[in-house]
């Protein structure tokens, strides 16, 4: 089926949702060659991925992924596309264990780095959080610390024969976008980071397809997979079926605007111990604040808070009083003694 599709897709055919799942199928289990995958990525990122193709796609992700029951409980992620090459620490990480120390349940899809300085994976690894192997594992995690790491190729293990046609195109492709909309607990509720606005909309009209119950896809104005403590950010808020876009600052939340160089790092290491100053309230104002905003999202996104000022506040006070870093000082504990 893929050599026929590669004709088509050569003269601008776009495929239905049904074709771009028995081809990602086709991907998934091993039926197609490095050429194939690597023509179609770099044919599909020419013209533009649309929502049939990446709903399709998405679909057979899952139905090949390696899935955690979560039916008995809320779960939301905190998961982005990566590829804003600001080299900022790992914002979202940080926010994932402040919402587990606030009583969130997060089910955290991540990897380690791909266009960044510094994976989730990595930076788990410098701050001695556990991260889990098998799905048993990561429910009893998620049901004792609040927290379990979804480490990308584990669950999408399918995901293997495109690996190296990935790697040697070197350029994003629609498997970038398709991370965040795949978590393998079936996060309802989603703080998405993305780098495109464009792209945002679409993943927007794909999570509607694929269902969600509320999930906020952020990018930040100067490119950042997050929302920005520098500058206004759109959030394309989707709720159902429904979704509306706008426009926020920090100054909207009661937060201060913040330097870019504030929150840049070199390394997991670095990144790792500025995580750790702001969980004990020594962090630049910029570096807490960032973490306080998209915090703050998540908590609106898993329906929490009733506005992301309110969840702001909240935070604030949890970081202030120890609350964040002793949750943190547990999770460490818990490996130590596992």
């Amino acid at each position: 089926m893929l050599k026929n599709i590669l004709r088509s897709c050569l003269d601008g055919y776009t495929m239905t949702e049904q074709e771009a799942q028995e081809v990602m199928d086709e991907i998934m289990t091993g039926q197609a060659t490095a050429s194939q995958i690597a023509s179609l990525l770099t044919l599909m990122r020419f013209r533009g991925e649309t929502v049939d193709e990446m709903t399709g796609f998405a679909r057979s992700m899952q139905a090949h992924s390696i899935r955690i029951k979560t039916d008995d409980f809320t779960v939301v992620d905190t998961c982005g596309t990566g590829g804003d090459e600001l080299s900022t620490f790992n914002i979202s990480t940080a926010s994932a264990i402040v919402l587990s120390a606030l009583g969130v349940r997060v089910a955290k899809h991540g990897n380690r780095a791909v266009s960044s300085k510094s994976g989730s994976a990595d930076v788990l690894e410098e701050l001695q959080v556990p991260t889990q192997h098998t799905k048993e594992e990561a429910r009893k995690s998620l049901v004792n610390s609040n927290l379990c790491f979804l480490f990308a190729p584990l669950y999408h293990q399918s995901m293997k024969h495109a690996v190296t046609p990935r790697k040697e195109i070197g350029f994003r492709t629609i498997f970038n976008l398709l991370g965040p909309l795949t978590n393998p607990a079936g996060a309802k509720h989603q703080l998405l980071g993305v780098y495109n606005h464009d792209f945002a909309k679409k993943m927007a009209d794909t999570l509607i397809r694929l269902g969600t119950t509320r999930t906020l896809l952020v990018t930040g104005g100067e490119g950042l997979d997050e929302l920005s403590i520098t500058t206004e950010s759109k959030v394309i808020e989707v709720n159902g079926t429904e979704k509306k876009i706008y426009t926020i600052s920090p100054e909207d939340v009661g937060l201060k605007r913040g330097a870019l160089e504030d929150i840049q790092v070199k390394t997991p290491s670095e990144s790792a111990a500025l995580i750790q100053q702001i969980f004990k309230g020594e962090a630049n104002e910029s570096a807490t604040g960032i973490v306080a905003f998209n915090s703050a999202a998540a908590l609106y996104a898993v329906k929490e808070v009733s506005s992301i000022a309110e969840g702001v506040e909240i935070v604030q006070k949890a970081i202030q009083t120890g609350v964040v870093y002793k949750h943190y000082q547990s999770i460490q504990e818990a490996r130590q003694h596992a």
